[in-house]
């Protein structure tokens, strides 16, 4: 995934990058670690050296693989490169950005294209979705005291009380 075009994409990450590019960037993969921890994706990050500069470097975070590309090295490039290590007849590639020639780039390899607007449409159905599913388990989950007989209530608010029972 291409960090920064998807950043550029995300309304509410557009806002946050004008006030700062680092809490951007830390907003972006809070939400994408939730993603991938939801659907089991591996998720690798691409930034290039546009805002960070130096040599390349890798990370993880939240399981997720974080590349910053060295100097004058776009992500594109860096995703063009590495996504051929990754495509296997076994292994659906997709990629996340919205530029239109990475877009053609990586669907000519063999990979699948997913536009940061598709992405975070994606992001916010898992969210309502984990979300009903917290509501159902809320719902259906019998809460303590209704499966407690009334004298054992009873005998339980006594002690709450500082009370032995029958005192």
């Amino acid at each position: 995934m291409d960090g920064y075009n998807v950043i550029g994409h995300w309304a509410h990450l557009e806002r946050l990058k004008r006030q700062s590019i680092a809490h951007a960037r830390e907003q972006l993969l809070e939400e994408l670690a939730d993603y991938a921890a939801y659907t089991g994706y591996q998720t690798i990050v691409v930034f290039d050296a546009q805002f960070v500069k130096g040599k390349e470097s890798e990370m993880l975070f939240k399981n997720m693989k974080i590349v910053y590309t060295e100097e004058q090295t776009i992500a594109d490039e860096y995703i063009e490169a590495h996504a051929r290590d990754y495509i296997n007849a076994a292994t659906n590639v997709i990629v996340a950005t919205s530029d239109a020639t990475e877009q053609w780039q990586i669907f000519g390899q063999g990979a699948l294209r997913l536009s940061a607007r598709e992405l975070l449409i994606e992001i916010r159905d898992m969210a309502r979705e984990v979300t009903d599913e917290i509501k159902t388990i809320h719902t259906q989950t019998p809460k303590l005291m209704a499966a407690i007989d009334p004298k054992t209530k009873e005998t339980l608010e006594q002690w709450r009380r500082g009370r032995l029972p029958n005192d």
